[in-house]
């Protein structure tokens, strides 16, 4: 195995909340109601959209995907959602400092150091290069066909990975370990601050499906965690290998489309004129939220922020709630 790279679970496709639109010659993300499922190829108007999209947003009543039925592909919380303080190059859209609360790991003339990580709020460093919470979640999306790939929701919003983290330990913890057998819903929900002028911030929540009480919910993982077992699928020993894969290396770089939404997310004034292919917060390709905020008049024609949620592709709708 190359050593130095860290391997993060196959991505099929992503879900996004958002599009990008033009105002003035520039493509900007703009927030939307719904999730968006697309694949990973690029067309002239934007990303590709995924057929699984079509097939469930057929399902609602309006044609608005709110609610999609996914499954998680590891009993461990830890490994379904990878959220982490992050703070990239701008040019490039690579890690430059990485922490957890507590240490960081840091690129520096010396080479990738490990620091105190106080927070981005506390750290001088992370205010100067814009260092932010960042998460990725990877779930199973009901009708795939690939059992061991994903799509990835990018999200930089507060609420959304402080909501997921939650409910990915609650359902590991709940089910004994067989959160993977869970049948579950990742759901979009709305909610208005101080700081959004009472407009509707998104992010992104995680639970049962609906009409789906929890005992019986954990008795059917049980259950089916068991009939794995005896089919000799080795679900601990494929946790095992998704560690191994993500220790290999110091960062979790992406993919050049990764990086296109990290340099629209973390640095926005690069991006506002790029070309509709790129993948901002959520707006066009990841599941992320956006914290980038246009502005427009608010009450008595002062300015007010419009804070923007997840866009497109893989992200969440949390560009409001990001400073909430």
């Amino acid at each position: 195995m190359i050593k130095g790279l860290v391997i993060t679970p196959p991505v099929i496709g992503r879900i996004a909340i958002g599009r990008l639109v033009q105002r003035n010659g520039k493509w900007l993300p703009e927030q939307d109601d719904s999730f968006t499922l697309t694949t990973q190829v690029q067309g002239k108007d934007g990303w590709l959209l995924h057929p699984l999209q079509q097939s469930l947003a057929q399902a609602t009543t309006n044609g608005k995907l709110r609610a999609i039925p996914v499954r998680l592909l590891f009993n461990d919380s830890q490994l379904n959602l990878r959220a982490e303080f992050s703070a990239f190059d701008r040019e490039t859209g690579r890690p430059r400092c990485v922490g957890n609360g507590e240490t960081a790991r840091r690129v520096t003339s010396d080479g990738v150091e490990v620091l105190p990580c106080p927070t981005p709020e506390c750290c001088r460093h992370g205010q100067e290069q814009g260092c932010k919470l960042y998460g990725r979640l990877y779930v199973q999306v009901e009708g795939q066909q690939d059992e061991l790939g994903s799509f990835i929701f990018r999200t930089t919003g507060y609420n959304s990975v402080r909501t997921l983290a939650a409910r990915l330990r609650y359902f590991e913890a709940v089910s004994g370990g067989c959160a993977r057998h869970l049948p579950l819903l990742l759901k979009l929900r709305a909610k208005s601050t101080t700081q959004s002028y009472r407009t509707p911030v998104y992010y992104v929540d995680l639970t049962l499906r609906e009409d789906d009480p929890l005992q019986e919910a954990v008795g059917f993982a049980r259950a089916e965690a068991l009939r794995f077992a005896e089919a000799g699928v080795d679900i601990a020993a494929l946790e095992q290998a998704a560690w191994q894969l993500l220790r290999n290396g110091q960062f979790e770089e992406g993919d050049a489309e990764e990086m296109q939404w990290v340099l629209a997310e973390f640095a926005p004034e690069l991006t506002a004129a790029a070309q509709p292919t790129l993948d901002t917060d959520g707006v066009t390709g990841s599941a992320t939220t956006a914290s980038t905020r246009l502005t427009s008049a608010g009450p008595r024609g002062r300015p007010r922020p419009v804070k923007l949620t997840d866009r497109l592709g893989s992200g969440s709708a949390d560009s409001a709630e990001t400073s909430s």
